[in-house]
């Protein structure tokens, strides 16, 4: 049975030291953890109030298009962003809806994969399958903003977001 721990309310109202604590020990146990995200750094791909599963990194994990969750070095809060780029022992992450990566963060900060994400009652499948890959090269040059604008790509988007 999956019990999905809500950050901003709902069925357990967790701190963000808590989260992260027991973020950890499930994942360092080899299970995947379920919450509600927070926040609008990821949209479209990931929306406030999506549930959203970290799962343990896989052996030669993560790679760059990775959605991961991370700590921010110096200050104790829990992130969900995408990797666009490797650099020495660490990663470059970003936010999808944001215009700044979060800089390096080592490899150690990396605490888990997200390996799905539903949004009401339904699996979004865009952002975490082979286009991983494209949305973080765009994600490293600030074009994502530039696609939701075009119709034609906002229509594709929603046919295929959601399953």
């Amino acid at each position: 049975m999956h019990r999905d721990f809500l950050v901003d309310g709902g069925e357990d109202k967790l701190s963000m030291a808590a989260l992260i604590e027991l973020l950890s020990a499930v994942t360092e146990k080899g299970k995947s953890f379920r919450f509600k995200a927070s926040g609008i750094s990821m949209v479209p791909f990931i929306k406030d109030r999506d549930i959203i599963t970290i799962s343990p990194i896989p052996s030669g994990r993560p790679e760059i298009g990775d959605v991961v969750a991370f700590l921010l070095p110096g200050a104790d809060r829990l992130a969900v962003h995408r990797i666009i780029e490797k650099r020495d022992g660490g990663y470059i992450i970003k936010g999808d809806n944001v215009p700044e990566p979060d800089g390096l963060i080592p490899a150690k900060n990396v605490l888990g994969l997200v390996t799905s994400v539903e949004r009401n009652g339904h699996r979004a499948l865009l952002g975490l399958g082979m286009e991983r890959r494209l949305i973080a090269a765009l994600a490293r040059h600030d074009l994502l903003k530039l696609i939701r604008v075009g119709s034609l790509t906002r229509k594709l988007l929603a046919r295929v977001m959601i399953k």
